[in-house]
């Protein structure tokens, strides 16, 4: 029970210590996965003693749930009309630009890693695809706003290209070991791809249907509902021959493009949900790291870190952007923000679970190359955008929410009541569709006041207390009063 005690103790301590020293970080320009890691890296065994972590198979499960959840919520925050104009472009980016970048990386480390050909390629698979947890916290906590659909670009690109990533990971994997072929990897990862892809789209539809038919007493178990469906998306897909991650962060997509129950409530909960699972995986990593034999590796991770930096990545972007009319100085702010993140480290643990040669080496210099690329690129980013001019104004990023908040002088409550034969009753509130900045704040049901969910029925005589703004005063009051269409 003491030891229960302790490890508890322990936990409460590094999450608050780490969300403190990421306040601290921000002011001073620094990513807070970094200062997680660090966190991390400073109460393991090899800095103060304190904790002793080495487990690989434990980090990866928990890797794997987290980076789940990371991306489900990644799909679920995306605006899918500014998604539309960049869908393409980022498709392109996510598969073959980390293809190109892997391949490009591999081959050019072979000329001066003491590696094989094969772990080389390894490693650039590895450290191919940019991360979705990094791209988020960057682009979303330091604000940073860009012109012409770069952000929806560059967080669609991040949360859909680990499946490559994983492709040429476990397709590395398999050659070294030689339990694989070439041929069998093409149509591998074509296999995952599609059961990802349907698969995540079939359990999106379902969880909605779920969330909106099912009608629970209590409006929290809608989010127990959300926890276990990423959970299942991801296993249930990974089971079937698919790619668990490209399913979850698809079935976020689906659903955020959907109408269900409380869907406001449930995005807040699974941002909370996306930052916990961020901040304990990137602890995680800081104590499984051997930091004193890892450092040892420093020199050939900046080496690396340089080849992904300013050859990789801009050959991989420049070339599987050709087919799409953006300018250059565009094509070289994609190129920047090509985050490494928690992703490379936990699929460094792969190599290590299967025995390959050389995982050790492998796995420390993917953590430097990571701590490399957040330091340079993580810190930079905003700076970047305004030397080439692709920064945009934040007041026009977030009009739309001052709008929605109700923060001009446009709004008013209005009174509505709901006429006996009218089309919405018998409805929920979330499907009555009422224009963006419409809420209905209170109703009076059948002598009292109650507060409305998304899944409170609309009922013949109830009274609508509904806040709005005045623009939009007849699209309201017609939806509430419009009769129904007897036929």
């Amino acid at each position: 029970m003491l030891l229960t005690n302790e490890i508890l103790l322990i936990v409460s301590i590094l999450l608050i210590s780490a969300i403190l020293l990421n306040k601290i970080g921000g002011k001073v320009g620094v990513p807070s996965l970094l200062i997680f890691i660090l966190v991390g890296i400073i109460a393991g065994s090899d800095v103060t003693g304190g904790i002793y972590f080495e487990d690989y198979y434990l980090s990866q499960f928990i890797g794997i749930v987290a980076i789940s959840y990371i991306l489900f919520m990644g799909g679920l925050s995306v605006d899918i009309d500014e998604l539309k104009p960049v869908f393409k472009e980022g498709a392109v980016l996510a598969t073959a630009g980390v293809f190109v970048t892997g391949i490009v990386t591999g081959f050019l480390c072979y000329y001066f890693l003491d590696l094989s050909l094969l772990e080389c390629m390894l490693l650039g698979g590895i450290i191919s695809s940019t991360d979705a947890a990094a791209v988020f916290s960057v682009l979303r906590s330091k604000s940073i706003s860009l012109t012409n659909n770069l952000k929806p670009l560059l967080e669609f690109e991040s949360g859909s290209n680990d499946p490559m990533a994983v492709f040429l990971t476990v397709g590395m994997i398999g050659l070294i070991t030689a339990q694989s072929d070439l041929s069998y990897l093409v149509f591998d990862f074509f296999k995952q791809m599609i059961l990802g892809v349907f698969s995540g789209y079939l359990t999106a539809k379902a969880t909605v249907w779920l969330i909106n038919k099912i009608k629970l007493e209590y409006d929290s178990l809608y989010l127990v509902i959300t926890l276990a469906s990423v959970l299942f998306t991801y296993s249930f897909i990974s089971l079937i021959g698919g790619n668990g991650f490209i399913g979850v962060y698809v079935c976020g997509l689906v659903m955020a493009s959907m109408k269900f129950v409380n869907k406001k409530t449930l995005i807040k909960f699974h941002d909370a949900t996306a930052w916990i699972m961020q901040i304990t995986m990137f602890l995680i990593l800081g104590l499984l790291v051997n930091f004193k034999y890892g450092f040892t590796f420093v020199r050939q991770a900046f080496c690396v870190a340089m080849v992904l930096t300013f050859i990789a990545r801009p050959v991989a972007v420049l070339l599987t952007t050709i087919p799409f009319k953006r300018p250059f100085r565009e094509k070289l702010m994609i190129s920047w923000v090509g985050l490494r993140g928690a992703a490379p480290i936990v699929l460094a643990t792969f190599p290590l679970t299967a025995n390959i040669p050389n995982s050790s080496e492998i796995f420390n210099i993917v953590f430097f190359v990571v701590i490399i690329s957040v330091l340079l690129q993580g810190t930079t980013i905003s700076y970047v955008a305004k030397k080439l001019k692709v920064d945009a104004p934040l007041d026009v990023e977030h009009k739309s929410i001052l709008e929605y908040d109700g923060s001009h002088t446009n709004n008013k409550m209005i009174e509505f009541t709901v006429p006996e034969n009218s089309q919405i009753c018998g409805k929920q509130i979330f499907e009555l569709n009422l224009p963006q900045g419409s809420l209905v704040s209170l109703i009076y049901k059948n002598g009292d006041y109650i507060i409305p969910t998304g899944s409170t029925v609309i009922e013949a005589c109830d009274v609508l207390f509904t806040l709005l703004d005045v623009k939009n005063e007849k699209l309201v009051r017609e939806i509430i009063c419009t009769a129904k269409n007897e036929n």
